[in-house]
């Protein structure tokens, strides 16, 4: 029975009852949360109502300031606060109940966990008498979450949910930011208690990151970095959380030096720029994996030397150089590869004094030695390492694909996100991002599933913006019942999946490590992604040949208030080249078929 219009007013005028000012007599904790949840200027959560946090709920329905989004699996409701985080910079919110509730929203907890992505999860939990008794929907929230989460709390006196609120988005948001549970027992959120506002300040004397570098330590990377015959610059997703992106791209060009993004890193530095080098790592280019291993000066910016990065650590050990690292987390530096220079602090604050230290002194980089540098550079550039074949032409290639988004939207107010596989690679590599918080996927975690969630969550921040979530026709599969949610809320996303009938990565390692044992990777009773897209109330496209590529990308950004599914028939065998093999060295790349 679906409810009026009318009703729906009329629900709302009975209960415009809104809290009572501050101070003014008791509230009940449910009524404190959403009061505090206003004093963080949140506007939107997504979450799944639940036995647990039923007050929670009917405090959220007698308010109009927040946004409330049900989404259908509590793992979308972390993974769409999780996109709008990144796409914003602000702090996601989302609201689970306890139980299956919680353990629902695990993976999207770590997967903002190993990205730093700034978030705080509100979870319900059983009075706190019942804690500990194996009650219903019970799980030892404080437990579960503990290696996957900044912090966490649980709040067990009323009288504490303001504050406990103010120390979450302040753990969330400041140092290496991450995600805070705060998890909630129902008399905790029933209770009644005297509330006097919400604190202005918070003080916590175990907790007090690092912002400002050391001067000695900057005014020694300067020296370095000046004398440098084959600098370079690596940077990674910590430019990006940092706002550091300004002042990464006036360092780079003050100084002429090459340049590469991780994974999590594109968009810090324009890839349409000559200086940028592309992205590196497992599936990144021959001229920045070889700069990487060729350099005797590196700069490390929010960046963390991880594994799928520099490969094998004794291959990279081979070369010597002298590494500079910057990085608000003190655990990260040399937790990997030894360096030369530690500056620990906010990576914003940093690259400004380096700028200011460069204007103000007279030294400047030996042009001669860059220029042999860069002359080595364009050698392996001319490789041109992401060329691919289009074969007879009867065949969609998945990099054609991605080069048509790009080439249409590049000029465009425009948002990606993706899934992870062989499509997140090739998305990665053809759509050249030049501004930052454009893409957004799951990197350290490597997340299934987070596409159309992370869409969502974007679109709903960002109404005005083309969001694409380029995918495959495994992950979609994994929080499809997501497109209701895109419905209810009116969030227009456009899906290009890269249908390839495989689980392609997994393929492509198969057939690379495994002798070609396809083993489970072949996706045998596929859906009709058209008909599945239409019985959600959406729009569904196939698109089977090159030609039709464009028309149906041109045909999906037409329908500006429709979400389109437009399911793309790939070529099966494609692999993602240049590859790096598991255990050899970032310059041990394959290049293409021809080196299996």
């Amino acid at each position: 029975m679906e409810i009026t219009k009318a009703e729906l007013t009329s629900a709302a005028a009975a209960s415009q009852g809104n809290f009572p000012a501050s101070g003014s007599q008791d509230l009940m904790g449910s009524e404190i949360l959403v009061k505090s949840l206003q004093a963080e200027n949140v506007q939107y959560i997504w979450g799944y109502p639940g036995g647990a946090v039923l007050y929670i709920y009917d405090a959220l329905y007698k308010q109009d300031t927040i946004q409330h989004v049900l989404v259908r699996h509590e793992q979308a409701a972390v993974h769409a606060a999780d996109g709008y985080a990144r796409a914003t910079g602000e702090v996601g919110v989302a609201l689970v109940t306890s139980g299956p509730g919680l353990t629902n929203a695990v993976t999207g907890i770590a997967t903002a966990y190993m990205d730093s992505i700034p978030m705080v999860i509100i979870s319900g939990q059983v009075p706190t008498a019942a804690i500990g008794l194996d009650a219903f929907q019970e799980c030892d929230t404080v437990g579960i979450t503990r290696p996957i989460v900044k912090h966490n709390f649980l709040v067990k006196d009323p009288r504490d949910l303001a504050m406990t609120l103010k120390k979450a988005f302040h753990i969330a948001r400041t140092g290496r930011p991450g995600p805070v549970v705060v998890d909630i027992p129902k008399d905790v959120s029933f209770k009644k208690v005297p509330y006097s506002g919400y604190p202005q300040t918070v003080e916590m004397r175990s907790y007090n990151p690092v912002k400002k570098g050391h001067g000695g330590q900057i005014r020694k990377a300067l020296q370095l970095l000046l004398a440098a015959k084959r600098p370079y610059i690596y940077t990674g997703g910590g430019v990006l959380l940092g706002n550091a992106t300004n002042e990464l791209r006036t360092l780079v060009d003050m100084l002429g030096y090459p340049v590469t993004n991780t994974l999590m890193g594109l968009g810090a530095y324009p890839a349409s720029d000559r200086k940028f080098l592309g992205m590196l790592g497992m599936h990144g280019t021959i001229e920045a994996n070889n700069a990487m291993q060729n350099c005797d000066v590196l700069l490390a910016v929010g960046a963390r030397f991880d594994d799928r990065v520099i490969g094998n650590t004794k291959h990279f050990a081979q070369n010597e150089r002298k590494i500079i690292h910057v990085d608000i987390d003190p655990s990260s530096i040399s937790k990997r590869v030894k360096v030369d220079i530690p500056i620990v602090g906010d990576v914003k604050d940093v690259l400004t004094e380096l700028i200011s230290m460069i204007r103000e002194g007279s030294t400047r980089p030996d042009t001669g030695a860059l220029a042999a540098w860069w002359d080595t550079i364009e050698g392996w550039r001319k490789r041109d390492c992401l060329k691919y074949d289009m074969g007879s032409g009867d065949v969609i290639k998945p990099q054609y694909v991605v080069e048509t988004l790009w080439n249409m939207t590049k000029d465009a107010d425009t948002y990606i996100t993706s899934d992870v596989g062989q499509h997140q690679m090739w998305a990665a590599q053809y759509y050249r991002f030049d501004e930052p918080r454009r893409w957004i996927n799951s990197g350290g975690l490597g997340t299934m599933g987070v596409g159309i969630p992370y869409a969502m969550g974007i679109k709903l921040a960002k109404p005005q913006s083309e969001v694409f979530c380029i995918t495959g026709e495994g992950s979609v599969q994994m929080n499809i019942q997501e497109l209701s949610t895109c419905l209810q809320y009116n969030t227009p996303i456009k899906i290009c999946a890269l249908n390839n009938r495989y689980l392609g990565m997994v393929r492509q390692w198969q057939e690379i490590e495994y002798s070609g044992r396809y083993s489970h990777s072949y996706m045998d009773a596929l859906p009709n992604f058209v008909k599945l897209a239409e019985a959600y109330g959406h729009v569904g496209l196939l698109i089977e040949h090159p030609k039709d590529v464009e028309p149906a990308l041109r045909e999906a950004r037409k329908l500006k208030d429709r979400t389109v599914f437009m399911d793309f028939r790939t070529d099966p065998t494609e692999n993602v080249f240049p590859m790096v093999q598991a255990g050899k060295g970032i310059t041990e790349m394959l290049l293409g078929s021809e080196d299996l």
